[in-house]
C-alpha cells in the first residue's frame, strides 16, 4: 500500500509544472504543448514539491524548464528573478541552461508553514511564476524511491570529506580562483548500482549507471568548464576545470545522476546536487 502511495505521489508531483504553468502572466498556460524553439521562449519555473527534514522542518524543492534549446540566461537577483514575499533572494539561480533544471534549490520552512511562496522569471520578454508550500499531494521522497528501493548517488569532494545525497541544502565546498586561470574540480560519485525490476542486465550493462555533470548556479561572469560532464574513474573520481571571466563569488552545482535519467524520470528521486562556492579575484 505504501508503495502505491508513493507511486500516486510521485505521479502528482510531476505533473506540478503543468499546473503551475497556469499562475505564468506572458506564457501560454497549456505549458507541456507550449512551442520549444531554439531562442525566444520562456523560463518556466517548477515546483517539485516538499519533503520532510530530520529535524522536522520541510524543505520546498523548485526548479526550472527554459523552454529554449539554445538560449542560456543570467538573470540577476531583481525584478525579473524574484521570490515573493520574504525575497527577492531565496537562492534560486541566476544561470539558466537551456531545457530543464531538476530541483536546483530549496526553501527550508517550518511543519506548520501555511503561506506559499512565489517565484517569478522574466525571459525574452515573458513573464512566468509558480507558487510553492506545502501543497496536498505533493509530498516527494527524494532520498529513496520507496517502489522500487532506488537511492541517489553520493558525492564527496575529498576521499575522507563530507558526503551529500539529495537535493541541495548547504554549501558542501569552497575553492578559489583567479580570473581566466582554470579551477579543479574533483568528485568522487558513488552509487548503490540499484537495478529497476525488469531491467535487462545486458542492456543496463550497456548503459551508462552513473553521469556526473556541473552547472552554473550563480555569479557575475562566465563559466567555461573545459568537460561539463567529466568521465567517472573506477575509483568513482571525476576530474574537470572551471575557468571565470570576472572576479567575484560563484556558486556551482555538482549533479550525480543514476540509471534513472535526468530528475530520476520526472518522479523526484534519485539524483543529488551539492553547491560548490568558488571565490574569484
Amino acid at each position: 500500500m505504501h508503495a502505491y502511495r508513493t507511486i500516486v505521489t510521485r505521479s502528482c508531483a510531476a505533473l506540478v509544472i503543468a499546473g503551475a504553468a497556469l499562475v505564468g502572466t506572458g506564457v501560454s498556460a497549456q505549458l507541456p504543448l507550449a512551442t520549444i524553439r531554439e531562442s525566444g521562449e520562456a523560463v518556466t519555473p517548477a515546483y517539485e514539491g516538499w519533503y520532510r527534514l530530520a529535524d522536522g522542518r520541510r524543505a520546498l524543492l523548485i526548479g526550472y524548464f527554459n523552454r529554449n534549446t539554445k538560449q542560456t540566461f543570467d538573470i540577476p537577483v531583481g525584478p525579473d528573478n524574484r521570490v515573493e514575499p520574504n525575497g527577492p533572494d531565496l537562492g534560486q539561480p541566476t544561470h539558466f541552461d537551456s531545457r530543464r533544471g531538476w530541483g536546483v534549490f530549496t526553501i527550508i520552512v517550518p511543519a506548520d508553514f501555511k503561506e506559499k511562496y512565489t517565484w517569478t522569471i522574466v525571459a525574452n520578454g515573458k513573464t512566468a511564476s509558480v507558487p510553492v508550500g506545502l501543497i496536498k499531494d505533493y509530498q516527494i521522497e527524494p532520498f529513496k524511491d520507496t517502489a522500487e528501493g532506488n537511492t541517489p548517488p553520493v558525492l564527496k569532494f575529498s576521499p575522507t570529506g563530507k558526503t551529500f545525497q539529495g537535493p541541495p541544502l548547504v554549501v558542501a565546498h569552497e575553492l578559489t580562483g583567479t580570473v581566466g586561470q582554470p579551477v579543479a574540480l574533483e568528485v568522487i560519485i558513488t552509487d548503490d548500482m540499484h537495478q529497476e525490476e525488469g531491467e535487462n542486465p545486458a542492456v543496463a550493462g550497456r548503459t551508462p549507471r552513473l553521469a556526473q555533470s556541473w552547472h552554473k548556479h550563480r555569479g557575475p561572469g562566465e563559466v567555461t568548464f573545459s568537460e561539463q560532464r567529466p568521465k567517472i574513474a573506477d575509483d568513482g573520481k571525476t576530474s574537470t576545470t572551471a575557468t571565470f571571466s570576472a572576479p567575484g563569488e560563484y556558486m556551482l552545482r555538482a549533479q550525480g545522476n543514476d540509471n534513472s535519467g535526468e530528475g530520476g524520470g520526472g518522479f523526484q528521486c534519485c539524483w543529488t546536487n551539492a553547491y560548490v562556492k568558488v571565490t574569484i579575484k
